[in-house]
């Protein structure tokens, strides 16, 4: 989240701080009584806010995890299809060495594709 966004966000808090003053007002609720309500309606919602955004670290579904998993799946098969790609280029000896250092056969592999 950019800075810009903390103080736009920061600002509408603060403006729904005096929208709650007015609108408790606009209901009748006087004086000290009407601030008390649009405070206590202000730390209901940054309570609910952090809450959401602790129940989102603790599931792993933060933004930054979500595009980390995603560029990670997609690194992987790219990855798996370069290494294919070299082992197939490889003459048929070469690849029969490789999988026997290994200690597989050629059945295994082509199964596992």
């Amino acid at each position: 989240m950019t800075r810009a966004k903390v103080l736009l966000i920061g600002l509408i808090v603060l403006a729904l701080g005096g929208v709650g003053y007015l609108g408790f007002e606009a209901l009748g609720v006087r004086g000290f009584s009407a601030g008390i309500a649009a405070q206590s309606l202000l730390v209901l919602i940054v309570v609910v806010w952090t809450g959401s955004y602790l129940f989102r670290v603790v599931t792993g579904q933060m933004t930054y995890m979500n595009q980390r998993r995603r560029y990670r799946e997609v690194y992987d098969a790219k990855e798996r299809e370069d290494l294919e790609a070299r082992f197939d280029a490889l003459p048929e000896e070469e690849q029969q060495a490789l999988l026997q250092r290994l200690g597989l056969d050629g059945d295994d592999v082509r199964a596992d594709s």
